[in-house]
């Protein structure tokens, strides 16, 4: 298990370098690149060439390579935002913490849900209520995230007034005591993260259901049945535990899946996390925080597949044999 986790270790480390640098080339190389950036900004011309000094945005493309990348390994320094006028691991700072209670709801929902469905849809295969629910979870899965966005928006705020429409709180709550400020916050987390989950919970459901369907036959599951266990306990005891291994590997394409999703939802709920702020960094051409929320997503997409290597090689000992 040592051996596997180094090696996984050292692939994951080469794989976040070929993000960075292949981000940090194309975001120097097309129009608009951060020296036009800063020219363009409404301060005085003396102030604009200190920071591009400063930045070292007057050197060789090589030396500035290898100055930024060792200012993000060494220091986690990702730069300063032309846009905002401030350090960009300040702004990353204060947006990723959304983001990732957006997409860890958002997960909550996608596995609890699609795992229910896809469970149900195992059990009475073939039958109306799996038709049914391959049917609901086609058309969630192939729904655009924006457009299920817009249309919670309309149902349950607009038309019901039952959840607020976009921000992360209500105003005035940081008056308000521990209890209300976790309910206004839960109020407000509910539309995005439910938007985000059911779009994602579609796919899973439909994963879980063909992995059940693909060891329900097999001639352990049958021993079980004659010993007459329940069928609760086939299921999701011998069942899933068979099943275990595609439903792991759905986490590796889940959490890219999210983080792509976020970008719309917080862009439609006005949810203050890394996906907004890499919109209007986009808007603005402001190039070090875009590298720097590339390089989180990064982070956050390599790690999951890493922790789902692992939960594979713990589940599936052939695989760290091999």
């Amino acid at each position: 298990m040592p051996g596997y986790l180094l090696r996984r270790l050292a692939a994951a480390a080469l794989l976040l370098w070929l993000v960075l640098t292949a981000t940090f080339v194309l975001l120097r190389l097309v129009p608009g690149d951060p020296a036009s950036s800063i020219a363009e900004l409404p301060i005085p011309k003396a102030a604009k060439e200190k920071l591009i000094h400063a930045q070292g945005l007057d050197r060789p493309l090589p030396e500035q390579y290898a100055r930024w990348l060792g200012a993000v390994a060494l220091h986690g320094d990702w730069g300063f935002s032309f846009a905002q006028l401030r350090p960009v691991r300040t702004i990353v700072a204060e947006a990723l913490p959304a983001t990732l209670l957006l997409a860890g709801a958002a997960l909550l929902i996608e596995y609890g849900l699609g795992t229910a469905l896809g469970v149900a849809a195992a059990r009475r295969s073939a039958s109306a209520l799996d038709k049914s629910i391959r049917v609901v979870t086609l058309l969630l899965y192939s729904q655009p995230v924006f457009w299920l966005g817009l249309m919670a928006i309309l149902l349950f705020s607009g038309r019901l007034g039952w959840l607020p429409a976009s921000h992360m709180h209500s105003v005035g709550a940081d008056e308000m005591g521990r209890g209300a400020w976790l309910a206004d916050l839960g109020k407000h987390l509910l539309l995005p993260a439910m938007t985000l989950g059911l779009a994602q919970a579609g796919g899973a459901a439909r994963f879980v259901r063909a992995g059940l369907l693909d060891v329900m036959g097999r001639d352990y599951i049958r021993t079980a049945r004659a010993k007459g266990l329940s069928e609760r306990r086939v299921i999701w005891v011998h069942g899933m535990r068979a099943a275990l291994v595609p439903i792991i590997q759905l986490l590796a394409l889940s959490v890219p899946s999210l983080l792509s999703g976020a970008l719309i939802t917080e862009v439609v709920f006005a949810w203050p996390g890394l996906g907004r702020i890499t919109w209007e960094a986009i808007l603005a051409r402001d190039s070090p925080v875009l590298l720097a929320t590339t390089g989180v997503s990064a982070v956050l997409v390599v790690g999951s597949y890493l922790v789902a290597d692992l939960l594979h090689a713990a589940a599936d000992p052939r695989v760290r044999d091999a």
